[in-house]
C-alpha cells in the first residue's frame, strides 16, 4: 500500500501546486464607441489610411462594430450609435497565449471570470473581466481560422499613418489597486512615471510582461465625469519622426474635414508626440518611440493622487 500512498500524496502536492500565469503578449485592440460610422471612416481610415477588414453585424443585419486595422495583431474595435455623455472608451483588449489557461489563472486567484471561455464571432478565444477601476478587459487568443488570421498579411494601409498601437491609456482612481490588479496578478513591468505638476504623479506606464506593448495608467483624485473622458483614454500610434507624419496628414485630402491643428510638442517623457481628435473627441497621440536626445527621462518621485 505504501506506493499508492505516496502516489496519492504526489498528486495532492501537485493540486496544491499555484496555476502558472499565461503569457500577455501585447495590445491586441481597444474599442470605443461612435456616434457616426461614416464620420469615423472618414478619421480612422481617410485620414489615419487604416484598413477595415471586416465587421460584425446585429441580427437586423445593422452593424454591431467594424474592426480597424493597425497590424496583424492589433486593431480598433469601433461600436457605433453611442450614446451622448457616455464613456467612448468600452474595453481594452490584451492578447494572450491561452486564453482557458488565464482563466482559470485569474479564477484562482479570486478573480470573477465568467463559467468558460468561449470563441467570439471573429472566432478568436475571449472572455472579460473588469479591473479596479470598472474598465473592461479583455483576454484574446487568436486562432488559425479567425478572422484576424484569415487577413493576416492583408488589408494593411499603405498609407497608413502607422504600424504599431503603443499604447492605450485609461483613467485610475487608485493606484494601489491598480498597481496589484495589473502588475501582481497580470505581470505588467512598470517602465516609469512622471508628472505633469512636479508635485503630483500624474502618469504610471507598465509594459506587458511578455511584449513591448504598454498601458499608461493616467492618475486622478477624482475621476472626470463619464462626457469628459474622451481626451484622458486615449491610444497612442507610435510614428518614427512626428514632423514627417504632420506632413503627410497636411496633405491628406481628408484633411479639410478635420480642421484642429496639428500641434508638434516635446511632452514630460521628452518624446516628441502631437494628438488628433476623432469626430468624437477621442484622443489619438502620435509619438516617437525614442526621447528628443536619446537619453532616458528620470521617473517621477511625486506621491500619487490621494
Amino acid at each position: 500500500m505504501k506506493p499508492l500512498i505516496l502516489l496519492a500524496c504526489c498528486s495532492l502536492g501537485l493540486a496544491a501546486q499555484p496555476l502558472k500565469r499565461p503569457q500577455i503578449l501585447g495590445i491586441a485592440h481597444v474599442a470605443f464607441g461612435v456616434t457616426s460610422l461614416d464620420k469615423a471612416r472618414d478619421f480612422y481610415k481617410g485620414l489615419l489610411g487604416f484598413e477595415e477588414p471586416f465587421g460584425v453585424t446585429n441580427p437586423n443585419g445593422s452593424t454591431r462594430l467594424i474592426f480597424v486595422k493597425i497590424n496583424d495583431r492589433q486593431f480598433l474595435e469601433l461600436f457605433p450609435n453611442i450614446k451622448p455623455g457616455a464613456d467612448r472608451l468600452l474595453h481594452i483588449a490584451f492578447e494572450t497565449d491561452d486564453a482557458k489557461a488565464m482563466r482559470n489563472y485569474l479564477a484562482s486567484r479570486g478573480i470573477n471570470v465568467p463559467p468558460e471561455v468561449r470563441k467570439g464571432r471573429t472566432g478568436n478565444w475571449n472572455f472579460i473581466i473588469d479591473d479596479p477601476d470598472g474598465h473592461a478587459v479583455e483576454i484574446t487568443q487568436y486562432t488559425p481560422g479567425s478572422d484576424a488570421m484569415r487577413v493576416k498579411g492583408k488589408r494593411l494601409g499603405a498609407k497608413r499613418i502607422s504600424t504599431r498601437l503603443m499604447h492605450t491609456g485609461i483613467l485610475c482612481g487608485n493606484v494601489g489597486r491598480a498597481m496589484r490588479f495589473y502588475r501582481d496578478l497580470l505581470g505588467f513591468e512598470e517602465t516609469w512615471r512622471g508628472s505633469s505638476s512636479g508635485k503630483e504623479l500624474s502618469w504610471i506606464n507598465l509594459k506587458v510582461p511578455d511584449g513591448e506593448d504598454y498601458l499608461e495608467l493616467m492618475l486622478y483624485r477624482d475621476l472626470p465625469a463619464t462626457n469628459a473622458r474622451g481626451t484622458h483614454h486615449h491610444i497612442c500610434l507610435e510614428v518614427p519622426d512626428v514632423a514627417k507624419a504632420v506632413a503627410v496628414l497636411e496633405a491628406n485630402p481628408y484633411r479639410k474635414t478635420h480642421t484642429q491643428p496639428l500641434e508638434q510638442r516635446v511632452g514630460t517623457n521628452r518624446k516628441r508626440q502631437v494628438n488628433l481628435f476623432d469626430p468624437d473627441g477621442t484622443r489619438v497621440e502620435l509619438m516617437e518611440p525614442k526621447t528628443v536626445d536619446g537619453r532616458p527621462v528620470p521617473p517621477s518621485k511625486a506621491p500619487p493622487p490621494k
